[in-house]
């Protein structure tokens, strides 16, 4: 793999400032951020009067712990624009969530917040080594889903040119990659593998392609996952965090040379860790619940808002920023299983060990009875795979899985191509089990 580390004059002097140099700026807008929404959000006033709280007792960071947090259900509850803090027409753009779990979130941007957006992705894409002028084949999804069009505008702050393709419709994206020969791919992990079967089904080879550098997110992958892609492509796997509440993709991005966490951009994003049950603060390096409160949002401020993504905090290596490990998983995402914590990443680490399976799969819960019931459906990673051979991998598997997260799972091999595949996020979990 090409040396793809960012010339250290390209970078914004933030990212390499003081660490007070950082957390006075942070100061300064945060108290702009609690005062922006507690004048000019209803939700945001009632909640800071109903916890005790006012703008004004804020005088250090760590003050930020006394004002309430922000959940996902706020946010549907002031459906639809119950939570700007612009009037309307100051709204330059809307995206929101898909609402296949409940009622659609729905966020805003000013003119203003769009630049920024912009000015962070790009941040993010040269972290991962990509340069002015450089081609990138942008598969994530454009429409209301903040993927496609946030990284699509941070590739024209930066300078890149940018091929919209979006997701699906594998056969064309290996073509477009082979004949325009982007030097990027942004895309979910789960999608890339999709491409890479798309490579073998077309018998290229994938490390002949022109892809250096893959930038991944929008779910958890591991480094196991990471090597899987890196090896196979000959491209480096760096990944990109976001979540459209907070902002949209970049609000974090691995550094290219260092792989070694996500570096937040924490002149707009204030990161916090708690602990997911007591809701209490935990110290840097501690694993916990992720939390993000805005800094110089405008149409959309967020305050204390409670991502549910597991990780923990770290100092910062190539950049002064702190660095939030690889998301483990998602606290809502969190299985409990016969009274084990179980996580699909978990799940993914052990698969990843196996040579005779790919690197796809779903997890099936059920209760036939009175226990619930784990299925891990993966597949061969090629038609060579004997039965037996089939049979052994699944034995593996199970006994992998039992000896490092604690439970008894019975594991099903199918045949190459029959785990369902994504376009997009992967569907890790179907959950058969009773409502009742």
């Amino acid at each position: 793999m090409k040396d793809l580390t960012p010339r250290k004059e390209d970078l914004n002097p933030i990212e390499i400032a003081s660490r007070d140099e950082i957390s006075a700026l942070q100061l300064e807008r945060m108290k702009w951020s609690l005062r922006h929404a507690y004048d000019n959000v209803p939700f945001y006033r009632q909640s800071f009067e109903k916890a005790g709280v006012h703008p004004d007792d804020l005088k250090t960071l760590s003050d930020l712990s006394k004002f309430p947090f922000t959940v996902k259900q706020d946010l549907r509850d002031n459906y639809p624009f119950g939570m700007f803090a612009v009037p309307r027409e100051q709204v330059a753009r809307i995206h929101a969530s898909s609402g296949t779990t409940g009622q659609p979130t729905v966020v805003g941007y000013t003119a203003n917040d769009l630049n920024i957006w912009g000015e962070v992705v790009a941040r993010s894409l040269r972290a991962s080594g990509l340069c002015p002028g450089d081609l990138l084949h942008n598969a994530y999804g454009y429409g209301l889903f903040t993927g496609g069009l946030g990284i699509h505008l941070g590739a024209d702050s930066l300078g890149l040119t940018t091929v919209p393709i979006s997701g699906g419709m594998t056969q064309r994206q290996v073509r477009l990659i082979e004949d325009f020969r982007p030097k990027g791919i942004t895309v979910t992990p789960s999608y890339a593998l999709s491409i890479l079967d798309e490579y073998a089904a077309q018998g290229l080879d994938p490390r002949e392609s022109p892809l250096e550098v893959g930038i991944f997110g929008a779910e958890p992958w591991t480094n196991a996952m990471r090597l899987e892609i890196e090896q196979a492509f000959d491209m480096h796997a760096v990944d990109i965090y976001g979540l459209s509440e907070v902002m949209g993709p970049g609000v974090a991005n691995e550094c290219v040379e260092t792989k070694d966490g996500l570096h937040i951009w924490e002149d707009h994003f204030f990161p916090e860790i708690i602990n997911p049950t007591t809701g209490e603060p935990v110290a840097d390096g501690e694993e916990g619940e992720l939390v993000f409160t805005s800094l110089t949002k405008e149409a959309f401020p967020i305050i204390r808002y409670r991502t549910r993504d597991l990780t923990r905090l770290l100092p910062g290596t190539a950049r002064s920023m702190r660095r939030m490990e690889k998301i483990t998983g998602r606290s809502d995402d969190m299985i409990i299983l016969r009274g084990v914590n179980v996580f699909p990443t978990q799940i993914e680490e052990q698969l990843m060990t196996i040579d005779a399976l790919a690197p796809h799969f779903q997890i099936e819960l059920s209760r036939p009875d009175r226990m619930d019931q784990m299925r891990v459906l993966t597949e061969a990673a090629a038609d060579t795979v004997s039965e037996d051979g089939r049979t052994a991998a699944a034995r593996e598997l199970s006994a992998k899985i039992k000896s490092t997260v604690g439970i008894s799972v019975k594991v099903t091999v199918a045949d190459p191509g029959g785990v369902a595949r994504s376009q997009g996020k992967a569907v890790r979990i179907i959950d058969n089990r009773p409502k009742t």
